[in-house]
């Protein structure tokens, strides 16, 4: 199991936008140069973070991209849920009303896919952006 590029990458820019700049906003280009990622491919994802009220445009001369909230705020699972979708292991589990497979009721495997579902949640959704900025290696520690 991977996390795409798309997670990877958002992330990653987003971690960026979070670090100390005097609060202006961030053009595109410069987040893609400075963190080796296609300029074309951050703006699709920029998309989907800017829908998401995660991170809010500013145009001009001097615009750029720039959080919303403070990198306190901002969960991790938040951010991966926007890129990735959900956090769901295997496709069956997907399926709300149970009719993906004749062996849901009865599946042996299913508490190992709920179990890593529930396990990656809680570690995403117990970190902020601001812990990575940190780079808070306690957190880690802990796990």
């Amino acid at each position: 199991m991977k996390l795409s590029s798309r997670g990877h990458y958002g992330l990653r820019a987003m971690v960026y936008l979070a670090k100390p700049k005097n609060n202006q906003p961030i053009p595109l280009r410069q987040i893609a140069a400075d963190e080796k990622i296609p300029e074309a491919f951050l703006e699709q994802i920029f998309v989907d973070l800017r829908k998401a009220g995660l991170v809010k445009s500013v145009r001009g001369p001097k615009g750029g991209y720039r959080l919303v909230d403070s990198p306190e705020k901002i969960v991790v699972g938040n951010i991966v849920r926007v890129l990735e979708g959900t956090m769901n292991i295997v496709d069956c589990m997907e399926d709300n009303d149970g009719n993906c497979c004749d062996k849901n009721e009865d599946c042996s495997t299913k508490i190992v896919w709920e179990k890593l579902r529930t396990t990656m949640a809680t570690v995403l959704d117990g970190m902020k952006l601001s812990d990575l900025v940190l780079g808070e290696k306690t957190m880690i520690d802990t796990l």
